[in-house]
């Protein structure tokens, strides 16, 4: 039966070199498979053309490859692509590739459906269903490196964990997929090129820094006023400000990483002087940078975008207190790809 066979991907190396030693072959064949699967991103046993048809078979007889698969690509008129990814077992998820005159970035998924509950993001309204496999997140990275080659005629040069899911809640499988992403086995991409972005768990941001990893950090901030914050963000009330501001602390002083706030202004919720205020103090415990990001409404009317006066008060008060900041213009939103948007509704 097809559900018995093992993932191949879930092996290492050397599970793969041992099996074929315990199949009666030699030890290098698992690394010829390797090779398939992680740097070539093989989709099929068939595709592996330097390993005989015997042995494909063999393979095939023992394992699946769950790839991936692009089931409705949508181009925006500003060159982003959506894609819509089912997985497996026919769950699906999405991707964005977001182009920009001197790079090509990933925006890809980490969950299906999201673990927090932000009411301004259309993603949390899924409820998460399950975690994604370190190759399912590694596959929308190879599939928007080919669009990206493809439409924009360069390779990927940038990848965010800003899709759906909360990254922190997938810690282990997101690790691994970055390590077969950077990995000279891999995609040979340069971590410092992946920024995972964050809603805020303290208690994994320690980890991260504990874990001497060498991507860049990016939270989910949007008010630095606990109450604000957790109308927004309900899950602040368990994960405080004061205790992210520590975790944050403790990363900069163990990884002399800046960090970098994403932050949207809305109409009435965080437009005021005493907002800018709060964000600035916040800022100023360890070198950070501001994006402050268009939003995209979700329908309801809710939440609606802070007026323009609102947004250049931001600007100069955090560049009076030397704070970088940069308004980032939203992508891909006749296609429901931008920031907050991507909800399946493919």
């Amino acid at each position: 039966m097809e559900t018995k066979k093992k993932d191949i991907r879930a092996l290492t190396k050397d599970q793969l070199r041992e099996f074929f030693v315990k199949e009666g072959d030699k030890a290098f064949r698992g690394n010829q498979v390797y090779e398939w699967l992680w740097s070539k991103g093989a989709h099929t046993f068939e595709d592996m053309t330097n390993i005989s048809l015997e042995t494909r078979q063999m393979l095939q007889d023992n394992f699946v490859i769950n790839h991936i698969h692009v089931d409705t690509m949508q181009k925006s008129k500003d060159g982003t692509i959506k894609n819509a990814v089912r997985l497996h077992d026919g769950l699906i998820v999405e991707s964005v590739l977001i182009p920009t005159k001197s790079r090509t970035t990933a925006c890809v998924s980490s969950q299906v459906g999201c673990s927090l509950d932000c009411r301004f993001c259309a993603t949390s309204r899924l409820k998460r269903m399950r975690n994604l496999n370190p190759d399912e997140i590694f596959d929308q990275v190879v599939a928007i490196d080919r669009e990206s080659r493809l439409y924009h005629d360069r390779p990927l040069s940038n990848i965010v964990f800003m899709g759906m899911g909360e990254p922190l809640m997938n810690y282990n499988n997101v690790l691994k997929a970055i390590d077969k992403i950077t990995s000279d086995e891999g995609l040979g991409m340069s971590p410092k090129r992946i920024v995972v972005s964050t809603s805020g768990v303290p208690k994994m941001i320690k980890k991260m820094a504990d874990d001497d990893v060498k991507f860049k950090l990016a939270v989910s901030l949007h008010s630095a006023i606990d109450e604000v914050r957790t109308s927004i963000m309900p899950f602040n009330e368990n994960f405080p400000l004061a205790d992210l501001r520590e975790a944050l602390e403790y990363w900069y002083a163990k990884t002399k990483n800046r960090i970098t706030y994403e932050y949207v202004v809305w109409k009435d919720i965080n437009d005021k002087k005493k907002d800018v205020d709060a964000l600035i103090a916040f800022c100023k415990f360890a070198p950070s940078k501001v994006n402050l990001i268009e939003y995209n409404p979700i329908d309801d009317g809710e939440f609606q975008q802070a007026n323009s006066q609102a947004i250049d008060m931001y600007v100069s008060m955090l560049e009076a207190k030397n704070i970088t900041v940069t308004v980032r213009r939203s992508r891909g939103k006749d296609i429901d790809a931008a920031c907050g948007q991507l909800a399946n509704k493919s």
